[in-house]
């Protein structure tokens, strides 16, 4: 399995477009991802993750442009969006109908923006949001080190150099329900999220 620096993002954009998945660091742990728009990619992905099919993949867009071709941002979505992305923030938001048809099994999916520059200009160059789910098996723990991935995930199509900063998941909050809900709390609490949202 080959590891690649953040100046061969081009070898693992086609890696993408080409059914393939990959490992890259984030602003929260490492994760492994998947273009969104290859049905074998997806199976793959599941298959390495070890994970139950009723469970979604959260994806991860470059900016607010693409979060808005495949899901619904309602007003407080937007706020959140305006004042936490990209960081370590995930939103489930109502999805539109334009998406592959195995994300059809649900009406919401749970969407992020990437932080760092190399991993917004890998899902631009893959020119696709990316499924993006923490490097563990279903279930256990985020694995902390590449050398450690690489013996748990030997199918991988290639590697991502780089750290992860927060070492955390990330904060989760569904805005499809009235009042939110914030279903994990990470590195951005619940009193950051309710003073933008001007909620008591």
């Amino acid at each position: 399995m080959k590891r690649y620096n953040q100046n061969e993002i081009n070898n693992l954009a086609n890696i993408l477009k080409n059914d393939g998945v990959i490992c890259v660091p984030t602003d929260t742990v490492f994760g492994l991802c998947a273009c969104v728009n290859s049905t074998y990619a997806y199976n793959k992905l599941l298959s390495i993750k070890n994970r139950p099919l009723n469970k979604l993949f959260p994806i991860m867009c470059a900016n607010e442009k693409q979060i808005k071709s495949i899901a619904i941002v309602n007003e407080k979505a937007e706020k959140l969006i305006q004042n936490f992305m990209p960081g370590p923030i995930t939103l489930i938001l109502n999805k539109k109908q334009n998406l592959s048809k195995y994300i059809n099994t649900s009406i919401t999916i749970a969407v992020r923006i990437a932080s760092s520059n190399a991993l917004q200009d890998l899902i631009i160059k893959t020119k696709s949001p990316i499924f993006m789910t923490s490097a563990n098996k279903s279930g256990k723990s985020p694995i902390t080190t590449l050398d450690e991935i690489e013996k748990e995930f030997p199918t991988l199509d290639g590697i991502l150099e780089g750290n992860v900063t927060f070492g955390m998941s990330s904060t989760i909050v569904d805005c499809t329900s009235e009042p939110i809900k914030i279903l994990r709390e990470g590195p951005i609490t619940k009193e950051q999220i309710m003073k933008v949202l001007n909620i008591n």
